[in-house]
């Protein structure tokens, strides 16, 4: 008997799917649109996704490179939270439903899932997606206005990837407290720059706030050792593209890179890495630089070479985001 694909070669399945009988000229212009709607702003009398066409252009575009995204920072929590499995989850604004998949990755087995957004389409189509993996066909899909009326059902795990940038700044802080208030873990994704970054800083403050324990990507719980303005902090996930991808944003490159920022944290005790290396390492004749932030907190380098035997070999063998050093 054959073992089931694992959920990211499905997701890729269902969606490479989608765009049949979509001219590919179509699809482009509708995700070049969609696109250029995003202001910032909570929606007020329609979502921006209208129509399963455009939904399916959108996901198609967006959907892998959000769930490596989550899966990354889902990751990066899971080795915190060693032996911890979600009973439930609970995806706010997760439209089609990458969060939901790349939870399913990080965890096996089926559980109770809720998938909370404003547009219809996107919630149908999600639905549609999710009937490929028998772990996700009893997902609760639910239309919920993202925002200051939000209240939550209590649920192991709440995931928000993506859409706080969406939300004006009452809203914003209105969805994280629902989350901290519902949840005994929450993991926010957000773009990979200063912005998305600020918010991300945000939102961990809130939590911290709430009584969280920050498990990833940060070594402590203390604050951000970057000064404000100078510099942000972001990883990057790496993206097969799509013949849509390469359509809409040109190139010949198999593959892109998701820049994100994010924050994973807990009500109960956690275990975050040592230090976490939030640069690309450089290589050089003998040795690997490695800029690490650290539990006093900190912002160091260091500098691994040769002399360090099996911890040289384990540094030119270390990726921006991972713990350092790396388990025994």
């Amino acid at each position: 008997m054959n073992a089931p694909a694992p959920p990211a070669e499905t997701l890729r399945a269902a969606l490479a799917g989608l765009l049949d009988g979509l001219p590919p000229r179509q699809a482009a212009q509708a995700v070049e649109r969609l696109i250029a709607s995003y202001r910032g702003a909570t929606p007020t009398d329609a979502p921006i996704l209208r129509d399963r066409a455009d939904v399916a252009a959108y996901a198609a575009y967006r959907m892998p490179a959000t769930f490596e995204a989550v899966r990354s920072a889902l990751e990066a929590f899971a080795d915190a939270v060693p032996g911890w499995v979600p009973g439930s989850h609970t995806d706010l604004g997760g439209g089609t439903g990458a969060a939901a998949w790349a939870v399913s990755a990080t965890w096996g087995g089926k559980r109770p899932v809720t998938v909370l957004d404003w547009a219809e389409p996107a919630l149908a189509l999600g639905r549609e997606i999710a009937a490929a993996d028998p772990a996700l066909r009893d997902v609760r899909w639910q239309r919920s206005r993202i925002g200051a009326a939000l209240t939550l059902e209590s649920t192991d795990l709440v995931t928000v990837s993506y859409v706080l940038n969406e939300l004006t700044a009452p809203d914003r802080t209105a969805l994280v407290d629902a989350a901290a208030t519902a949840a005994q873990a929450v993991v926010i994704v957000e773009p990979g720059t200063p912005d998305g970054y600020a918010r991300v800083i945000e939102a961990r403050d809130r939590l911290i706030g709430a009584g969280f324990h920050v498990a990833a990507p940060c070594p402590h719980s203390a604050g951000c050792p970057i000064a404000p303005g100078t510099d942000w902090c972001h990883f990057s996930a790496r993206v097969s593209r799509s013949s849509l991808h390469r359509q809409v944003k040109g190139g010949s490159l198999p593959y892109e890179d998701e820049k994100f920022s994010y924050v994973a944290a807990a009500r109960f005790p956690v275990t975050p890495a040592p230090s976490r290396v939030v640069r690309r390492p450089q290589i050089r004749k003998g040795q690997v630089l490695l800029d690490l932030c650290e539990t006093e907190p900190s912002l160091h380098r260091t500098t691994v070479t040769k002399r360090h035997g099996d911890l040289y070999k384990a540094a030119r063998d270390a990726d921006w985001g991972d713990a350092w050093p790396p388990a025994p």
